[in-house]
C-alpha cells in the first residue's frame, strides 16, 4: 500500500507543470527573443517613415516613444543574437537603416538604459555590442516583478501619438490589438495578434481586482470581442480607438465601454 502511494506521488510530481515566475511561459505566451531597434528621432514623422519603409519589406515593425522623448523603431523576435545581428547588418548593407541596437530577451525599454543610435557610424556596427552594466542588470531584475506597472507606464507614453502603422496597411494605421501587442513586446512578452486570441490566454482578473498592465476587453459578447486596451490605474485604460486615431486614455466606466466590458486578463 505504501509503495503504491509513493508511486502515485512520484507520478503526480512528474506530470505537474513546472511553476515559473515568468508570465510569458503561460499557455499561449512566450518571451520575446532578441529584437532589433533602429533610429533615434526627435521628429515623429521620421519614425513613421522608417516604420513604413520596413513594413513595405514585410517586416512587422513599430515605433514608440522612449522616456527621454525620442522615438525609436523596433522589430524582430530572434532566438539567437547572431541571427538578429545578421538581419540588421543586411539592412545596413541595403541602406534601409544606418545603425541599430540589439535588444536582448527580457529587455524592457523602461528599465535598462539604451545607447544613442542617431550618430552611430555604420562601420562600427560589426563590433560586438557593449555589455550591459551589472548595476543595470540588477535594476532590471529588481523591477521584473513590477512588469505590469512598467507595461502601464509604457502604454501611457503612447498617449497622444497619431499612429500610422499596424492594422491591415501602413496607411490605415494601427488597431487596438496591435497597440497592446507593441507595448507587451517592449516589455518582453509576445502576445497573440488579435484581441480575441489575446483573450484566450493569460489569467482571468475580476474588474475589482484590476492592476496596472492588465488587458481589458470589450465587445457585444465573449465570442465577439472587438476591442482591447491596457489598464493604467485609477479606473482608466489606454487604447487605440480606431485605426489612424491618436492613442487615448478613457475611463473604464465610460458609458459606451461600461456596457461592452467583457473581462480582463493578466499576463505578468
Amino acid at each position: 500500500m505504501l509503495k503504491n502511494i509513493r508511486l502515485f506521488t512520484i507520478c503526480l510530481l512528474l506530470l505537474a507543470p513546472v511553476a515559473t515566475g515568468c508570465a510569458a511561459q503561460r499557455a499561449g505566451l512566450k518571451n520575446v527573443g532578441y529584437a532589433i531597434q533602429v533610429g533615434a528621432f526627435s521628429d515623429l514623422n521620421n519614425a513613421e517613415r522608417l516604420t513604413k519603409k520596413l513594413q513595405e519589406k514585410g517586416i512587422e515593425a513599430f515605433y514608440f516613444k522612449r522616456e527621454n522623448g525620442i522615438y525609436a523603431v523596433r522589430f524582430g523576435d530572434f532566438e539567437r543574437r547572431e541571427d538578429a545581428s545578421r538581419t540588421a547588418r543586411k539592412l545596413v548593407k541595403d541602406r534601409v537603416v544606418s545603425s541599430y541596437f540589439i535588444a536582448p530577451p527580457q529587455h524592457s525599454v523602461s528599465v535598462v538604459r539604451e545607447p544613442s543610435l542617431e550618430k552611430t557610424p555604420a562601420a562600427s556596427l560589426t563590433k560586438p555590442p557593449a555589455a550591459v552594466k551589472k548595476s543595470e542588470q540588477q535594476a532590471f531584475r529588481r523591477d521584473k516583478s513590477d512588469m505590469g506597472i512598467i507595461a502601464a507606464r509604457t502604454a501611457e507614453r503612447f498617449v497622444g501619438i497619431p499612429y500610422r502603422w499596424g492594422g491591415d496597411t501602413v496607411v490605415d494605421g494601427m488597431d487596438c490589438s496591435g497597440f497592446v501587442r507593441a507595448v507587451y513586446n517592449l516589455c518582453g512578452v509576445n502576445i497573440p495578434r488579435t484581441s480575441r486570441e489575446q483573450y484566450r490566454v493569460g489569467d482571468v482578473v475580476g474588474k475589482e481586482e484590476l492592476k496596472d498592465g492588465d488587458l481589458v476587453f470589450f465587445g457585444p459578447s465573449p465570442d465577439e470581442i472587438n476591442h482591447v486596451g491596457i489598464f493604467v490605474g485609477n479606473g482608466r485604460f489606454v487604447h487605440a480607438p480606431r485605426r489612424g486615431d491618436d492613442i487615448k486614455v478613457t475611463e473604464i466606466d465610460d458609458a459606451y465601454f461600461l456596457k461592452r466590458f467583457i473581462g480582463a486578463k493578466r499576463y505578468f
